[in-house]
């Protein structure tokens, strides 16, 4: 499966109609960041959609700490971008992967076909010496019609089931770094450890200097994992695993999902349990 596309690629056909470049650069850290860099300089006629106002909905008891957005409202952003469903879509950070592999995540489970990231994001355009802008793109507004893609999503429900069943069928794959999978520490959440039966694949080690590694080297990570199983990836709020659900594509997996609202979600259920390893 081809997700990405190079900075050359993108610089020679920038100019077509039938394009529409996202920046979707953000920090979790400093959550203004990203639009701070979009104003300061962006790929000529991108647009800014920010993590948390764009992509993700208000956060509430249930659903993670970035919860799905509100699809309609989605849709009408999309539209006011000028993107219909026939546009190419290339959305672009600063060499995470993870906040463009949100929108390309997120625009494919509404049932978007041409969406790509740009490899190695921001920096792979600056190591070009390609050019920013700082001039605000606006564009006629489209019809967009979404069509649901539920198969690349995984319910809290779902996830659920196949925990207290321990459906052997079914993997669980935490992507987050492994002291936050073991419980050894943890950041952000008010919970350590992961959800019962997950095994973990960090999902940086997908990437090397911004850059997707290649189909080859994504099925040496997964080797021991029979592609005949059903995989489902999570990490703390959704984001960052879905360059595992790339990884997992690319390397030829066919059955992979996404449980969007991740650990957050599973442990705002006071009574789901968690594990931890001890060394």
């Amino acid at each position: 499966m081809k997700f990405t596309v190079e900075a050359d690629w993108l610089r020679n056909n920038l100019a077509e109609k039938d394009i529409r470049v996202i920046d979707c650069r953000f920090e979790l850290a400093r959550p203004e960041a990203g639009r701070k860099q979009f104003e300061a300089g962006h790929i000529p006629g991108s647009v800014y959609f920010d993590l948390e106002k764009d992509l993700s909905a208000p956060v509430k008891q249930h659903g993670g700490r970035h919860p799905l957005p509100e699809l309609d409202i989605l849709k009408e952003k999309l539209e006011k971008a000028g993107i219909g469903n026939n546009t190419t879509v290339v959305a672009y950070d600063n060499g995470e992967g993870a906040f463009a592999g949100r929108l390309w995540w997120l625009i494919s489970y509404m049932g978007h076909d041409n969406v790509y990231i740009l490899n190695g994001g921001m920096k792979a355009w600056l190591e070009q010496e390609y050019p920013l802008t700082t001039e605000l793109s606006t564009y006629e507004t489209t019809s967009y019609i979404f069509k649901m893609n539920p198969e690349i999503a995984a319910s809290y429900e779902e996830v659920k089931a196949i925990v207290q069943a321990n459906i052997e069928g079914v993997v669980l794959i935490d992507s987050r770094e492994y002291k936050r999978f073991t419980g050894e520490v943890e950041p952000i959440d008010k919970k350590s450890g992961h959800i019962p039966g997950a095994i973990n694949k960090v999902w940086t080690s997908g990437l090397e200097n911004g850059r997707f590694k290649e189909a080859g080297e994504q099925k040496e990570r997964f080797r021991e994992l029979d592609p005949n199983k059903h995989y489902i990836v999570y990490c703390g709020s959704g984001v960052t695993a879905t360059p595992n659900f790339l990884a997992l594509k690319a390397a030829g997996y066919r059955n992979v999902k996404l449980y969007p609202g991740s650990f957050s979600d599973w442990i705002s259920y006071d009574d789901n349990k968690v594990c931890t390893i001890k060394k």
